[in-house]
Protein backbone atom coordinates (compact mmCIF):
# COMPACT_ATOMS: atom_id res chain seq x y z
CA UNK A 1 0.00 0.00 0.00
CA UNK A 2 1.26 3.47 -0.86
CA UNK A 3 0.85 5.93 1.99
CA UNK A 4 1.62 9.52 2.91
CA UNK A 5 1.81 11.06 6.38
CA UNK A 6 1.41 14.65 7.50
CA UNK A 7 0.52 16.16 10.89
CA UNK A 8 -0.55 12.82 12.41
CA UNK A 9 -2.69 11.97 9.38
CA UNK A 10 -2.14 8.93 7.20
CA UNK A 11 -3.44 8.69 3.65
CA UNK A 12 -3.70 5.75 1.31
CA UNK A 13 -2.92 6.46 -2.34
CA UNK A 14 -4.26 4.48 -5.29
CA UNK A 15 -4.07 4.92 -9.05
CA UNK A 16 -7.32 5.55 -10.92
CA UNK A 17 -6.58 4.19 -14.38
CA UNK A 18 -9.89 5.48 -15.81
CA UNK A 19 -9.07 9.11 -15.02
CA UNK A 20 -5.27 8.64 -15.03
CA UNK A 21 -5.02 10.16 -11.54
CA UNK A 22 -3.37 9.40 -8.25
CA UNK A 23 -6.17 9.46 -5.68
CA UNK A 24 -5.63 9.68 -1.94
CA UNK A 25 -7.91 9.28 1.06
CA UNK A 26 -7.15 10.00 4.71
CA UNK A 27 -7.59 6.71 6.55
CA UNK A 28 -8.81 6.08 10.05
CA UNK A 29 -11.34 8.92 10.21
CA UNK A 30 -15.07 8.93 9.57
CA UNK A 31 -14.98 12.15 7.54
CA UNK A 32 -14.30 11.44 3.88
CA UNK A 33 -11.24 13.53 3.08
CA UNK A 34 -9.82 12.86 -0.36
CA UNK A 35 -7.34 14.49 -2.72
CA UNK A 36 -5.88 13.80 -6.13
CA UNK A 37 -3.16 14.75 -8.57
CA UNK A 38 -2.03 13.73 -12.01
CA UNK A 39 1.60 13.52 -10.89
CA UNK A 40 3.59 12.38 -7.88
CA UNK A 41 5.33 15.71 -7.36
CA UNK A 42 2.04 17.51 -6.69
CA UNK A 43 0.38 14.66 -4.77
CA UNK A 44 2.03 15.45 -1.44
CA UNK A 45 1.09 19.12 -1.80
CA UNK A 46 -2.52 18.11 -2.49
CA UNK A 47 -2.47 15.88 0.61
CA UNK A 48 -1.12 18.66 2.84
CA UNK A 49 -3.72 21.07 1.47
CA UNK A 50 -6.48 18.51 2.12
CA UNK A 51 -5.34 18.09 5.75
CA UNK A 52 -5.11 21.85 6.29
CA UNK A 53 -8.52 22.37 4.70
CA UNK A 54 -9.99 19.64 6.91
CA UNK A 55 -8.54 21.25 10.05
CA UNK A 56 -9.76 24.72 9.00
CA UNK A 57 -13.24 23.41 8.21
CA UNK A 58 -13.45 21.65 11.57
CA UNK A 59 -12.40 24.86 13.34
CA UNK A 60 -15.02 26.89 11.44
CA UNK A 61 -17.86 24.55 12.34
CA UNK A 62 -16.67 23.93 15.91
CA UNK A 63 -15.91 20.25 15.41
CA UNK A 64 -12.98 18.46 17.00
CA UNK A 65 -10.98 17.00 14.09
CA UNK A 66 -10.51 13.28 14.12
CA UNK A 67 -7.03 11.80 13.95
CA UNK A 68 -6.08 8.99 11.60
CA UNK A 69 -5.52 6.60 14.48
CA UNK A 70 -6.64 7.16 18.04
CA UNK A 71 -4.66 4.35 19.62
CA UNK A 72 -7.84 2.39 20.28
CA UNK A 73 -8.21 -0.90 18.44
CA UNK A 74 -11.35 -3.00 18.39
CA UNK A 75 -11.24 -6.42 16.80
CA UNK A 76 -13.78 -9.22 16.56
CA UNK A 77 -12.52 -12.76 17.09
CA UNK A 78 -14.27 -16.02 17.70
CA UNK A 79 -14.95 -16.82 21.37
CA UNK A 80 -12.45 -19.69 21.48
CA UNK A 81 -9.60 -17.46 20.31
CA UNK A 82 -10.68 -14.83 22.85
CA UNK A 83 -10.58 -17.47 25.63
CA UNK A 84 -7.14 -18.75 24.59
CA UNK A 85 -5.73 -15.23 24.34
CA UNK A 86 -7.10 -14.33 27.79
CA UNK A 87 -5.51 -17.48 29.28
CA UNK A 88 -2.18 -16.71 27.57
CA UNK A 89 -2.30 -13.17 28.95
CA UNK A 90 -3.07 -14.44 32.45
CA UNK A 91 -0.19 -16.93 32.29
CA UNK A 92 2.20 -14.15 31.26
CA UNK A 93 1.07 -11.91 34.14
CA UNK A 94 -0.53 -9.31 31.87
CA UNK A 95 -4.07 -8.20 31.31
CA UNK A 96 -5.48 -8.95 27.87
CA UNK A 97 -4.89 -5.41 26.59
CA UNK A 98 -1.24 -5.43 27.66
CA UNK A 99 -0.76 -8.91 26.19
CA UNK A 100 -2.41 -7.97 22.87
CA UNK A 101 -0.25 -4.83 22.62
CA UNK A 102 2.90 -6.91 23.21
CA UNK A 103 1.72 -9.47 20.63
CA UNK A 104 1.10 -6.74 18.03
CA UNK A 105 4.49 -5.15 18.71
CA UNK A 106 6.14 -8.53 18.38
CA UNK A 107 4.31 -9.27 15.14
CA UNK A 108 5.63 -6.07 13.56
CA UNK A 109 9.12 -6.57 14.95
CA UNK A 110 9.00 -4.03 17.77
CA UNK A 111 8.49 -3.94 21.50
CA UNK A 112 9.67 -5.98 24.47
CA UNK A 113 9.06 -9.41 22.92
CA UNK A 114 11.25 -8.47 19.93
CA UNK A 115 13.96 -7.08 22.22
CA UNK A 116 13.83 -10.21 24.39
CA UNK A 117 14.28 -12.43 21.31
CA UNK A 118 17.16 -10.27 20.10
CA UNK A 119 18.95 -10.59 23.45
CA UNK A 120 18.34 -14.35 23.55
CA UNK A 121 19.73 -14.75 20.03
CA UNK A 122 22.93 -12.84 20.90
Amino acid sequence: MNTLTYRDYLARVDFDDEDNLLVGKIVGIEDGVTFHSDNVAELETAFREAVEDYLETCAKIGKTPELSYSGRLTIDVDPELHRRAAKAAEKSGLDLTQWAKAALESAIGEGPLKRARSVAES
